[in-house]
């Protein structure tokens, strides 16, 4: 493989592995925040157990998340420097914030909670946790914000002279922090993150309380994991419905924004009004013979024109979207270039996605029912099933993630089509991907790269299962007593982690 596919290769192994812990953080901490809380406005002690346990799984989630984010933005010099060239000067705004006001905002008071208990009050301790939830949510701001810099480039210009990229003032600034792009994707991402929190909770809750169950251990389990459980399965389903919303409502802006994107996840091959939902797709290539529809006239239509039938539900299909883009932007690229990303990976990754997400709220509702009244679960099986499915919000985040980087190509910087009309394609902010990879660097020296990433990402995610597999085994010891409360009598108390 050239340098090219190496770097991709590269970029997506590192970034996949990355954003299986950045859910997690982002949904866990206010989760964790509201445990504490609710243990210190009632003043009952299961709530502070439950957020010292959980508490544990999100120190161990975020420290391995630090360290392989670290590894992402060295890419861009690397690998991706033609990239940075170009639009570092937008690219770098918001993550430098990210740097400097949100990840020094969480780390600090995140060191106030782990090292605080019984040092400083325990109000002071609950805003601490709160303020590590603010600063991982406000982190996913502006990490979006670049991100969706990519996906529809606004506040920019591009400078004739140097030929790069450069914000358009701090209008420009705040234009790409705040665009329609970034908001949607802001939604959307912590929504999915609390689904994963909350399928987190949900699922070590119930495997607990049918092991207190079977250990004649009911008042535990009642006491302890129903309402923890509880707690998990609301946040699920409610998140889950959020996820759906937001996600029906960005996949509109995507119809407009990344045109090609969408028409290949949704699987249209040819211009139709009334679109059936399209189920499957029989062959790797976007053509109307290799879709399966479902016997529904126009609900993919309504999925993005909120019209099942009439001229407002037509839906343009891919060989048009091609010739379009053919058009506008042969001059510059050529005629041989292909602006429909992989239709396979595509359409697949939309449906698992949403059929994970769909599941993952089934399963809450179905949870909360076991639960209701004074019924706690007692079964095996149903101890299994929430604990085997606890991924699926995993899943279908990742799915989602490979939608948004993979349906953008072949940009890295995808075209603003919403300024198609305004714009000359030579004013246009946009870079095709194999013009942002580095000229510098060879193929060896991506590959061994690669090699180390996948090696060192391989045995940290070892850690990291056998380290969460511990301390959920481990579980709660209900007769420990944990400091509360700062002794302003003793100036002898030491700094001591609390988790």
């Amino acid at each position: 493989m050239d340098v090219l596919d190496l770097a991709r290769w590269q970029f997506g192994i590192t970034t996949v592995y990355h954003f299986i812990l950045v859910p997690l953080t982002i949904g866990l901490s206010p989760l964790v925040a509201y445990l504490q809380t609710k243990w210190l406005r009632s003043g009952d002690t299961k709530w502070l157990k439950l957020s010292e346990f959980f508490g544990k799984i999100l120190l161990i989630n975020f420290a391995l998340g630090v360290a392989t984010g670290i590894v992402q933005e060295f890419q861009f010099g690397m690998t991706w420097s033609e990239y940075s060239r170009y639009v570092g000067d937008i690219f770098g705004a918001p993550l430098a914030f990210e740097a400097l006001l949100a990840f020094f905002l969480e780390s600090v008071f995140l060191g106030v909670w782990i090292f605080g208990r019984g040092r400083v009050s325990p109000k002071a301790h609950t805003v601490s946790i709160w303020l590590v939830a603010l600063g991982t949510n406000i982190s996913a701001l502006f990490i979006l914000a670049a991100n969706s810099f990519m996906q529809n480039p606004v506040g920019a210009v591009v400078n004739p002279q140097s030929g790069r990229a450069e914000l358009d003032g701090i209008g420009g600034f705040l234009e790409v922090v705040f665009s329609t792009t970034t908001l949607y994707a802001f939604a959307h991402t912590i929504s999915a993150s609390l689904m994963v929190a909350g399928a987190l909770v949900t699922g070590v809750s119930i495997w607990w309380m049918v092991r207190n169950v079977k250990n004649k251990n009911e008042q535990e389990a009642i006491e302890l994991w129903k309402p923890a459980a509880r707690f998990g399965l609301k946040v699920l389903a409610i998140a889950g419905i959020l996820a759906v919303t937001t996600g029906h409502f960005m996949g509109q802006h995507i119809y407009e924004a990344q045109p090609t994107k969408m028409i290949a996840a949704m699987g249209i091959a040819e211009n139709e009004q009334n679109a059936p939902l399209a189920l499957l797709m029989t062959g790797t290539e976007l053509k109307a013979d290799n879709i399966v529809t479902l016997p529904i006239p126009g609900l993919e239509s309504f999925m993005v024109t909120n019209h099942f039938s009439g001229p407002e539900s037509q839906l343009t299909g891919a060989k048009e979207i091609q010739e379009q883009f053919t058009q506008r932007f042969g001059s510059e690229f050529g005629t041989d270039v292909n602006y429909l990303p992989n239709p396979f990976i595509a359409f697949y990754s939309f449906r698992i996605m949403m059929s994970l997400g769909f599941a993952s709220i089934l399963l809450a509702i179905i949870g909360l029912w076991m639960l209701r009244g004074d019924r706690i679960i007692r079964s095996g099986g149903a101890a299994k099933l929430f604990l085997w499915t606890i991924p699926f919000p995993y899943l279908a985040s990742i799915f989602g993630w490979i939608l948004t980087e993979m349906g953008r190509q072949p940009w890295v910087v995808y075209p603003n089509m919403q300024l198609a009309d305004q714009l000359a394609p030579s004013e246009m902010v946009k870079q095709l991907t194999n013009f942002g990879v580095s000229q510098s660097v060879v193929p060896a020296e991506v590959l061994i790269s690669l090699t180390i990433f996948t090696l060192l990402y391989a045995a940290l995610g070892v850690v990291w299962y056998v380290l969460i597999k511990r301390y959920v085994r481990e579980g709660i010891n209900t007769t420990k007593n944990i400091a509360q409360q700062f002794d302003h009598t003793n100036s002898e108390t030491k700094l001591s982690f609390g988790y």
